[in-house]
C-alpha cells in the first residue's frame, strides 16, 4: 500500500505541490494524472525519498522510502529510462542491480526476457539502446526484486504500440495477483485501459481522485450550441458554471436535463447535448484540469 498524507512541497513561494492526500491500494492500479507542471512527478520523487517535502508524509506499507532497508525488494521505482550507466551492456546495469540488492544474479536472465530484451539485446550497451529498450531496461530493474509494489513515471514514453499493449497487459497481471501500482502517464487511453483508480493532479493539488467508473460516470455534461456566447449566458443565468471547453463545446459540472432546460428556458438551440463521460478519459481530464491550465497559462 502506498499512503500520501497532506504532503506539500515549496520552493520559495511557490507550491510544486500543495496538501495532496491519496492512497493505493494492494491488487489495484491507480492513474496518477495531470498536466505538465501539475506536481505528478515531484511527488512520486518525494515517495521515494528523492525529494524532501516541506511538510506532509508517504509512506510504503506504512513506511518512510528511506527507513527500507532494502527498498528494492518491497518497491520497484522507474522514474528517468535514461538514468542507467550507458557504457554498461543491458545484462551489466542488471547484474550489479542484483548484487546491491541481494538478489540471485542467475534471475537477470530471465527478468530482461521478461520485458523484452533477449540474448542479443542484453549483450548491447545501453548507449545504443533506443528510448522504448531504455524503458524495459527500467522496469526490469523495478521488477528485479520481486517487489509488491511499482511506481512508474511515464514507463511507456518510446514503446511502439505493441510495447504499449505489452505492458498494459504486464501491469494488470502485476495487480491482479495482489500487487499496487502506481502510474503516471500522458497515454490516457492506456491509463483508461488498465487503472482501477485514478488520482488527477491539477496546479499543485488534487482535483479529484476516486475509481474510475464513478468520475467518468460523474464527469458532468457535455452541450454544443451554434450561439455558443447565448448558451453560456443560459448557464450563467441558470446558475450552472462552464468548468471547461472543447473542440467548441462546452463542459458544464450538472445533469444533462438541467443543462438543456437551461438552454430552453433561453430560448437557444442545442446541437449536442450527452453526458461528458461517455467520452472516456480524454474528456474527463479536460473537464478537471481546464481551469488549472488557464490559470498556469495566464500567470
Amino acid at each position: 500500500m502506498i499512503t500520501v498524507e497532506n504532503l506539500t512541497k515549496r520552493y520559495g513561494p511557490h507550491a510544486a505541490v500543495d496538501d495532496v492526500s491519496f492512497r493505493c491500494e494492494p491488487g489495484t492500479v491507480t492513474g496518477f494524472l495531470g498536466p505538465n507542471g501539475a506536481g505528478k512527478s515531484t511527488t512520486m520523487r518525494m515517495i521515494c525519498g528523492l525529494t524532501p517535502p516541506t511538510s506532509g508524509s508517504a509512506t510504503v506499507d506504512g513506511v518512510a522510502y528511506r527507513q527500507l532497508p532494502n527498498p528494492g525488494r518491497r518497491i520497484g521505482v522507474l522514474l528517468d529510462a535514461s538514468a542507467q550507466h550507458a557504457g554498461r551492456t543491458g545484462r551489466e546495469a542488471l547484474t550489479v542491480a542484483a548484487r546491491t540488492m541481494g538478489v540471485d544474479p542467475q534471475r537477470v536472465p530471465a527478468t530482461l526476457e521478461r520485458v523484452g530484451l533477449g540474448p542479443t539485446a542484453a549483450k548491447r550497451r545501453v548507449r545504443a539502446y533506443s528510448l522504448g529498450m531504455r524503458q524495459r531496461l527500467g522496469l526490469a530493474h523495478a521488477l528485479l526484486g520481486d517487489p509488491r509494489i511499482l511506481i512508474l513515471d511515464e514507463p511507456a514514453n518510446g514503446l511502439d504500440p505493441e510495447g504499449i499493449f505489452w505492458m498494459r497487459g504486464l501491469l494488470r497481471d502485476f495487480a491482479d495477483r495482489g500487487g499496487t501500482v502506481l502510474l503516471s502517464s500522458h497515454l490516457l487511453r492506456e491509463v483508461e485501459a488498465v487503472a482501477d483508480r485514478l488520482v488527477v493532479i491539477g496546479g499543485g493539488r488534487i482535483v479529484a481522485q476516486g475509481g474510475k467508473d464513478e468520475l467518468l460516470a460523474g464527469a458532468g455534461t457535455l452541450v454544443r450550441a451554434r450561439d455558443a456566447q447565448a448558451l453560456r449566458d443560459a448557464l450563467a443565468a441558470a446558475g450552472l458554471s462552464v468548468t471547461g471547453s472543447t473542440d467548441g463545446g462546452l463542459l458544464v459540472r450538472a445533469e444533462a436535463g438541467a443543462v438543456g432546460q437551461a438552454a430552453a428556458d433561453a430560448g437557444v438551440a442545442l446541437t449536442e447535448l450527452r453526458p461528458a463521460g461517455s467520452g472516456g478519459l480524454e474528456q474527463l481530464f479536460l473537464t478537471l484540469t481546464a481551469t488549472e491550465s488557464k490559470q498556469e497559462v495566464a500567470a
